[in-house]
């Protein structure tokens, strides 16, 4: 059924009406009229502000494509377009010292230094994957990776290596924990928490360890302490993904989304699957009881609503056209963290009862102001004290880099963190200055000036305003989920950095990014960065354009294959199967993690080069043939795979693939999200 006849204004699709209705209302206790109602007057008040924000970035867009127009083929002046870009209002007015006021936060996100993971909402398994891994096995994580230098040898346990895990694991309690072996055979330890027959519980830097004693077990067996693993606690927090690393395009895949969200909420979240062929259910984790000390089973739950671009049908104005999609999963989301709130659940989420939903995709000061008023509306329709619901604030495009401090100010009493995302934010960079000039190679972006201020400006900004023991400082994602061996020697630099939580791919790489904040005290870090000035807006706004542009055609031909595959090898995917986040073999067969954000790097770079005439569209699509045959040979081994080479006009991924590269200059600020829904609601029509 749809909304109340009284509710002018919209119209729910039946459902969505069904769901809210029959599945979240009763348990709360809401009136279904009262609650329509409201939801009515939020989106009559908010939808003409969401257009006109949207209407806001396309004119600055303009604005500053014709700046470059007109400047084209000469060295940019740095002062002259900073002073342009303060003109237009691109660049907002600085505010006076501050720090931020959010109250009500949990240790997880304001006094702890641990990985985050972020998993897609509407896998119930990974998301119960994701739920549970706030503990994890150091051995299996090290035995059953590249870790320690090398994959495990096929077949039986290998004693070998098992020697190898146990000698890794003790060097690392060695450091973390100074004379843990005295305690383990009786003597007191200023680190150790409690003590009971089945081992040992240290704490570190915030973070505890676990050792299991088990002189009957396999592995306790062969070591002269007994010690049969060791659990670190690993993924503090996880971000339940409603946007990157899903495909929701209709009312069907929402209600999917959010009662998984509701699963979570009430903890009666399951799924089963085969292992081993035999049918597992997994559920969430209960707390970890020792003695009187008792620790959270699960992960903090963080919900990622979608930013202000995109609309869905789930619900429609009166003029028929969709509602922003943004609004509706505010709504949504946070009637559903009641369940928590309220103590409705198996299991508390947020223990000092607070919402946490991470916002990306939003373009500055205003475009923050518009997501404070709108929280603040939807705590007034669920009877909220104002502020419960929280803001992370995803440092993703270059307009919100820019103004990161106005950014923080418009949202000062709700904000819980703030994290860099250098996938979209160089998707955001290249299309922004798009009209500038041909840019660097892919793989020479990361070397640029403005990602190095980028990210040092994040830390020093978010340690200005006061995050430092209040909130979370984030870095991005380790994309490569199968090389954690260099995972380990890269990803310590986010917490020597200054950032108290950074992304990771799996519940294994939470667990050995958990040691890197063993190895470093982030707190103390950042009270030393603290007092290194911020990095000049100069260098965030330097352009990375190409010195010059005399590629080989076996250079261009290389760039193109390569931004060619992973485009195709992530939509054939997400358009075909629906499938928004995955493991996806780049061009020589490794695995890496994609999402739309490394899909508008790839689409917005092809685009740039042929703009200005570094590849022809007949290089492109020569491309983007080659590329098909090999994206289909890497998922030969998927039966629900269509393959796209042999009738490339006749496969709608393909043509979606095409659309992202030769459309790409029309996108809105070069994103994904619209060609892949038009696509894949064709596809789910079909």
């Amino acid at each position: 059924m749809n909304a109340p006849a009284s509710v002018a204004s919209i119209a729910v699709d039946p459902a969505l009406a069904r769901f809210v209705d029959e599945e979240v209302l009763p348990g709360l206790g809401l009136d279904r009229t009262t609650f329509w109602r409201g939801v009515d007057a939020i989106f009559r008040d908010f939808v003409p502000r969401n257009a006109a924000l949207l209407a806001k970035r396309d004119e600055l867009q303009q604005q500053i494509d014709d700046w470059h127009r007109s400047s084209r083929g000469k060295p940019i002046d740095g002062a002259a377009y900073e002073g342009f870009l303060r003109q237009i209002g691109y660049l907002a007015e600085e505010p006076a010292p501050f720090a931020i006021g959010t109250q009500d936060l949990d240790p997880e996100i304001a006094t702890l230094a641990g990985p985050q993971l972020v998993v897609p909402i509407l896998n119930a398994r990974f998301l119960l994957n994701a739920a549970n891994a706030r503990w994890g096995s150091l051995y299996d994580a090290l035995y059953g990776t590249d870790a320690l230098g090398s994959l495990p040898p096929g077949g039986a346990y290998d004693n070998a290596r098992g020697a190898d895990v146990v000698a890794y694991a003790r060097r690392f309690l060695d450091e973390a924990v100074p004379g843990w072996q005295e305690a383990v055979r009786g003597a007191e330890h200023p680190q150790l928490v409690a003590r009971n027959e089945g081992g040992l519980l240290f704490a570190h830097n915030g973070l505890h360890i676990e050792l299991v004693i088990n002189p009957e077990h396999p592995i306790g067996r062969e070591d002269e302490l007994g010690i049969a693993d060791v659990i670190l606690e690993s993924a503090l927090s996880t971000i339940c993904d409603l946007e990157d690393s899903v495909a929701a395009v209709d009312a069907e895949d929402k209600v999917a989304a959010y009662a998984n969200w509701l699963g979570l909420m009430r903890g009666d979240l399951s799924a089963s699957f085969d292992k081993g062929g035999r049918t597992v259910e997994r559920r969430m984790n209960g707390d970890r009881i020792w003695g009187e000390v008792t620790l959270p089973g699960r992960s903090l739950l963080l919900v990622r609503n979608v930013g202000h671009l995109m609309t869905n049908p789930a619900v429609r104005l009166a003029d028929g056209s969709e509602a922003p999609e943004g609004i509706l999963d505010a709504i949504v989301t946070s009637l559903i963290a009641l369940y928590d709130l309220r103590g409705l659940g198996a299991y508390r989420n947020s223990r000092a009862g607070s919402i946490y939903i991470v916002k990306p995709k939003m373009h500055g000061p205003e475009e923050a102001a518009f997501t404070n008023d709108l929280f603040d509306a939807v705590e007034d329709l669920l009877g909220l004290a104002r502020h419960t619901i929280k803001v992370g604030v995803m440092d993703e495009e270059r307009r919100t880099s820019a103004n990161l401090a106005a950014t923080i100010h418009a949202v000062r009493d709700r904000i819980f963190f703030i994290n860099t995302g250098f996938l979209d934010r160089t998707g955001d960079e290249i299309h922004t200055s798009m009209q500038a000039g041909a840019m660097v190679r892919k793989a020479e972006m990361k070397e640029s000036a403005w990602i190095k201020a980028y990210e040092a400006r994040n830390v020093a900004i978010g340690l200005a305003c006061g995050f430092s023991g209040k909130a979370q400082i984030g870095k991005g994602m380790w994309a490569a989920p199968d090389r954690m061996a260099d995972m380990m020697a890269q990803k310590l630099g986010h917490p020597q950095a200054g950032a108290n939580t950074a992304w990771v791919p799996s519940p294994t790489a939470a667990t050995l990014h958990a040691m890197h904040y063993h190895a470093v005290d982030v707190f103390a870090r950042q009270e030393e960065l603290r007092r290194q000035p911020v990095p000049p807006l100069g260098d965030l706004l330097a352009v990375p354009l190409a010195r010059g542009t005399n590629w080989s055609p076996e250079e261009v031909a290389q760039e193109l294959d390569n931004n060619a595959q992973g485009i195709l090898g992530y939509v054939v995917r997400w358009v075909d199967q629906g499938v928004g986040c995955s493991k996806v073999p780049d061009i020589h067969d490794i695995g890496l993690m994609e999402d739309r954000a490394t899909l508008r790097i790839s689409s917005q770079h092809i685009a740039n080069w042929l703009l200005h005439g570094i590849c022809t569209a007949d290089q492109v699509d020569a491309a983007l043939l080659r590329m098909a045959a090999k994206v289909d040979a890497q998922n030969a081994g998927d039966p629900l795979y269509r393959p796209m080479a042999p009738d490339p006009k006749g496969s709608i991924a393909f043509q979606a693939a095409r659309a992202l590269v030769f459309e790409g200059l029309e996108q809105p600020n070069g994103y994904t999200e619209p060609l892949l829904h038009r696509y894949r609601t064709l596809v789910k029509a079909a």
